[in-house]
């Protein structure tokens, strides 16, 4: 018999969870509560309770080439970070290349998921939907919750003493679509992450004064790395995750604090982390540092107290004549058709087996996609996920034991609290993390086999950028365009750029990214060692 997988979402995770399930021979019918495919990226002007919201202005903070499905590249002429309605194109486009479409039921909303009397032996799921009023239940072999994480806002008002008397607006960024109401308005913006630098950033054009209030501050990166190169693609290597993974600590740090600050000093602009060596994701935003300089975005400590009409921050300060709060605090994740000990199986935390498993189900036949968080794009993470899951559901692939699972979760969270500040986070290096899944479905580059048999892709595939293609060489779901894919990729990132003809085009030298921190390393180990 042929399983029946029913997949809640039809964002980019449910779109690459109903390809696996395809790729595998099973049968995926996908549950979406809106009218359209896209999930997050799909645009409303009006932001819709139970949904994710961007705001009109968005644009992608990972470059084309890493953020594509591994064997559906993106066309030569779209831009290296696009605009979220192009970035919806090629999601629709991907959707009808594959044939996804048939199995999705939009305006269709999931109320409940419960696991069947016999769950124990058969591992099946009561799957309830509304549409249009009306109620079905159907029985399912499986179910992967592609749901997403920027659905239910985080809005912490009794953080923030005094918040009740405050006489202005008051609001998330969820709700936040463009800046045309807010000319000649006082605005205060709370948080330091990426829709916070958006919002505050371009709301400074149009108001009167953009203030933004963080407690810790943030690493604020520029799409453009060195060279003019985009940033993930000069950054997120092999050979730049195996220095940062094996070099001292305290070089690695130093490093790391260095290439943060290249663009400019944090310091000097109020931005700089409390603890700058933690990996925390960065803001990408391109124009903030260049507002501050302008004086109309000016960057503050948490605030302390609320009144009817001003803000009083940490050191004193006040903002007064607010017009509008705002605040940009992120997201919880909720999933409110299910048993919240199913996701959250210890200390209320959402625990998870390589952060898609829950680890104390009888049987493995629920997978989370989506909810992992790293400088890698999210396309081809839930593609790899939603490959190795697949595998599970069909028994294909095992999981450990319960103990092991739970043992591998305690560790994992050891490591986040070092690197990134806190153990529930759902951050992940990334490259370790799609190798880690890859390996489980034999998917893994063999990167000393590639030197021998295949340098000149094995230099691109270490020394350059970690792109999808990477993941489709080998394993199931091989792509045989891959390997071009790869050697290609640097002429689809330079041709929507290369619009006035001026030479030719300039690509990395792939060894003179990594050269300076290698010397720089040997040299400080050198005097370590003579010093010492």
């Amino acid at each position: 018999m042929v399983k029946k997988v029913a997949i809640i979402g039809a964002g980019i995770s449910g779109l690459a969870s109903i390809r696996s399930c395809l790729e595998e021979g099973l049968e995926p019918t996908c549950f979406e509560k809106g009218e359209d495919v896209g999930g997050l990226w799909k645009f409303s002007d009006h932001a819709e309770e139970g949904r994710a919201s961007i705001y009109r202005s968005v644009f992608t903070n990972s470059s084309k080439e890493m953020t594509c499905f591994p064997d559906f590249p993106f066309p030569d002429d779209f831009p290296n970070f696009m605009h979220n309605s192009k970035l919806q194109e090629y999601i629709t486009a991907f959707a009808k290349e594959k044939n996804l479409l048939r199995y999705i039921q939009l305006k269709t909303l999931v109320s409940s998921v419960n696991k069947r009397p016999d769950f124990s032996v058969t591992g099946q799921w009561d799957v309830t939907t509304e549409k249009d009023g009306k109620k079905e239940s159907a029985v399912f072999d499986a179910v992967m919750i592609c749901s997403g994480h920027h659905v239910y806002p985080n809005l912490p008002k009794e953080s923030f003493q005094g918040l009740q008397l405050f006489k202005g607006k008051c609001f998330h960024s969820w709700d936040y679509k463009e800046p045309g109401i807010f000319k000649g308005k006082r605005v205060l913006v709370i948080g330091l992450g990426n829709s916070g630098c958006d919002i505050a950033s371009e709301l400074s054009h149009t108001a009167e004064q953009v203030i933004v209030s963080s407690r810790s501050g943030s690493w604020v990166m520029s799409r453009v790395w060195h060279g003019g190169y985009p940033w993930d693609m000069m950054f997120i290597t092999r050979f730049e995750t195996f220095l940062n993974n094996n070099l001292p600590t305290v070089i690695s740090d130093w490093w790391y604090v260095k290439q943060m600050n290249a663009r400019f000093k944090h310091e000097n602009y109020g931005l700089m982390p409390l603890n700058g060596t933690l990996r925390k994701e960065p803001v990408f935003n391109d124009e903030l540092p260049a507002r501050i300089l302008c004086g109309t975005v000016t960057i503050k400590p948490n605030v302390e107290e609320f009144t009817e009409t001003s803000a009083i921050f940490e050191d004193g300060t006040v903002f007064e004549a607010i017009d509008c709060v705002i605040f940009a605090t992120g997201y919880s994740y909720a999933y409110p058709f299910l048993d919240d000990s199913i996701i959250k199986s210890r200390d209320n935390e959402v625990t998870l087996f390589k952060g898609i498993f829950p680890p104390s189900l009888e049987k493995p036949t629920m997978a989370v996609i989506g909810l992992v968080q790293s400088l890698g794009a999210v396309i081809p993470t839930t593609d790899l996920q939603s490959r190795w899951a697949v595998r599970v559901i069909k028994g294909t692939c095992t999981l450990p034991s319960v103990k092991d699972m739970m043992n591998d979760i305690d560790e994992k969270m050891g490591k986040k609290l070092k690197w990134f500040g806190k153990s529930n986070t759902i951050q992940t290096d990334y490259i370790v993390y799609m190798d880690e899944l890859a390996s489980f479905i034999g998917a893994k580059p063999n990167i000393p086999w590639l030197f021998l048999t295949d340098p000149k892709l094995a230099l691109e595939v270490y020394f350059g950028p970690c792109s999808s293609y990477q993941f489709r060489l080998v394993g199931p779901g091989k792509w045989p365009g891959a390997r071009n894919a790869i050697l290609t990729q640097w002429d689809r990132t330079l041709k929507p750029t290369t619009t006035r003809i001026v030479g030719s085009p300039l690509k990395p030298c792939l060894f003179c990214s990594w050269f300076r921190p290698v010397l720089i390393s040997v040299l400080s180990i050198a005097a370590f060692l003579v010093l010492f």
